[in-house]
């Protein structure tokens, strides 16, 4: 069931003009940060990736892919639900070396995606894949790489308001750390939702590690498809958003997994069947370099940093007719 949340008294900062201009600005802006930031070089990506290649996140693994067949070339196709896989790839193939990396726009279509204020069926992100040495598998690192994201969406923050002073969202550099167990442990009537509400709240600006695996619970704190993250090596980035009133997810992230990994989470997951896909054979015969990537949300970074209630504020998607009805009632302008 969708839901739409009309926060009380809500009226939004920017008019249809200045809305436009300050996406284009915090995405140029941001782009520029992050890149130089993580030493990134933007490349072109695909939409589409054949079925059997493999290469399509499956994510929790029930979400059905937009699919079609062409004719001209004799198979089927399936619409990206993120580039996970095809970036590790790309990376090998475009000869990137160690401390190097590359970031795209990702445009997806989640079919059977839940709508509310934050999640839409389109999914526009920036993913990003950087080479690692193996030294570098470790928390330590993955966290470096975490407060360098951050510092660049703060920095953008910051000069989105000089552009736009009427904009006057806040957003914490000081970036706490936590494991999912930890948050089981801290608040274990909780759903996994409720959990990062509760400490996101608390702290403002959160990373949270250590997704897909079950916990001492037995049930795990999220889903994570097993072949691309490492588990025990990821994370999501959130903030505290006061105009809804939730933790706002920015980035899920993660160091990737290496072969033995993989085999591991092929196997804890009920996914051996994808041994013979043709990527899932390249990394368990270490044909791939070692890496950590991820995506951050366009949108929700935008909608974020401007103040808005709905991610339609800021993309052009569909929407029910009651989400339609409540935003036009409530004066909040879907594109």
């Amino acid at each position: 069931m969708n839901k739409i949340y009309i926060p009380q008294g809500y009226r939004p900062v920017l008019d249809e003009y200045d809305t436009q201009r300050a996406i284009a600005y915090i995405k140029q802006t941001f782009q520029d940060e992050f890149s130089g930031a993580l030493n990134l070089k933007r490349v072109s990506a695909p939409l589409f990736v054949t079925e059997d290649s493999g290469l399509n996140d499956n994510l929790n693994g029930f979400e059905r892919p937009v699919a079609f067949d062409v004719p001209a070339v004799g198979q089927d196709v399936q619409v990206v639900h993120s580039l996970a896989k095809w970036k590790r790839l790309a990376l090998k193939r475009y000869n990137f070396s160690v401390g190097n990396g590359l970031y795209t726009d990702m445009n997806a279509i989640r079919r059977d995606e839940a709508l509310d204020n934050v999640h839409s069926i389109y999914v526009d992100q920036w993913d990003w894949e950087k080479i690692i040495t193996r030294e570098n598998r470790n928390l330590d690192y993955l966290k470096l790489i975490v407060r360098a994201i951050v510092g660049a969406i703060c920095n953008t923050n910051d000069r989105l308001h000089v552009r736009f002073p009427q904009l006057r969202v806040e957003l914490s550099r000081d970036v706490t750390f936590v494991t999912t167990q930890e948050l089981e442990d801290m608040y274990p009537d909780m759903t996994g939702s409720q959990r990062e509400n509760a400490f996101v709240k608390e702290h403002r600006t959160a990373c949270i590690m250590q997704i897909g695996g079950a916990l001492r619970s037995g049930k795990p704190h999220d889903g994570r498809a097993p072949d691309y993250d490492d588990w025990n090596l990821n994370c999501d980035i959130f903030f505290w958003d006061d105009v809804l009133g939730r933790a706002l997810e920015i980035s899920s992230m993660g160091i990737r997994v290496d072969a033995e990994t993989l085999d591991r989470q092929l196997r804890i997951a009920n996914c051996d069947h994808r041994r013979n896909l043709p990527f899932h054979q390249m990394l368990l015969s270490g044909e791939l370099p070692l890496t950590i990537g991820g995506g951050i949300g366009q949108s929700r970074l935008s909608m974020l940093m401007m103040g808005c209630a709905h991610i339609g504020e800021v993309q052009s998607s569909v929407w029910d007719d009651t989400t339609v009805r409540e935003c036009e009632k409530a004066g909040i302008r879907l594109l």
